[in-house]
């Protein structure tokens, strides 16, 4: 018998594997400032596809973060260590996605039509809605990972960054891009359930480590995923209503939010 259909089927399986590492690569490199490997080249039609590893890039972050802080744990105290992981994660994004959100603050508080909301999201002019939701928002994330036990913060921001991200991805994979043209345009093209399912299936994995580890109360997780699932649906139906769907900003905006109400909910179910 030959054995030429199965030299075939390893190669195209040996393709389709590749392709799935650039993909992931590529949303690295849109995502965060770390540098990819020059072999994974770019093609433009790449960005739709990559959206799919949002939630792995999340990871990537929250192993990061997550380092910093067990490290910083180690010289300085709770208060310090948290913060100090806070602002790395903010430089490996190029805080990307708190001007999404301070961004969206500007526009959906300053603006009275769909035309001006988009006009003053534009605007790479931060406003007081912008400043106080961004400065709101960062020291609701900080107190309450301070107010978290030391183990509980590790695994909060290993479930909380890719958990986020998925929230955001949702809005890409269920509503329609809201402007002709904008920075999120090249991965805003329609996704679908097989794509936001690989997208699910990384969040699942890390929230089952999470629960086998015991760092992560069983409670505190469910909680965590109901606000931040709610708080993204109540942010999806505002986009919808206001602007007829999402931009890049609302993404971020999704992001920022998801992630400190997943934090809140884990906080609600930590006993002392």
């Amino acid at each position: 018998m030959s054995m030429e259909p199965d030299l075939f089927e390893e190669e195209d399986m040996g393709k389709r594997v590749m392709h799935e590492v650039r993909l992931f690569f590529i949303a690295l490199q849109f995502f965060t400032r770390l540098p990819i490997p020059r072999w994974v080249g770019f093609d433009a039609r790449w960005l739709s596809q990559a959206a799919r590893y949002f939630p792995a890039v999340g990871l990537v972050v929250a192993l990061i973060t997550g380092l910093a802080y067990i490290l910083a744990t180690l010289l300085w105290p709770q208060s310090v260590a948290v913060l100090l992981s806070v602002v790395v994660g903010i430089w490996l994004t190029g805080a990307f996605h708190e001007d999404g959100f301070a961004d969206t603050c500007d526009g959906f508080g300053g603006g009275t039509t769909t035309e001006r909301v988009l006009e003053i999201m534009k605007d790479s002019r931060i406003g007081a809605y912008g400043a106080i939701g961004i400065m709101l928002m960062l020291a609701l994330k900080v107190t309450t990972l301070i107010a978290l036990p030391p183990a509980t913060v590790v695994a909060a921001l290993l479930i909380g960054h890719p958990l986020s991200r998925l929230c955001a991805v949702s809005l890409i994979w269920r509503m329609e891009y809201a402007k002709e043209n904008g920075k999120a345009k090249p991965i805003a093209e329609h996704m679908p359930n097989s794509e936001f399912g690989i997208a699910a299936v990384v969040v699942g994995v890390v929230m089952l480590i999470g629960l086998v580890s015991g760092w992560m109360p069983l409670d505190g997780m469910i909680f965590g995923i109901l606000l931040a699932g709610l708080s993204s649906l109540w942010l999806a139906r505002l986009f919808k209503r206001r602007v007829g769907g999402y931009t890049g900003d609302c993404l971020g905006a999704v992001q920022q939010v998801a992630e400190v109400t997943f934090y809140l909910g884990v906080l609600s179910a930590v006993s002392y």
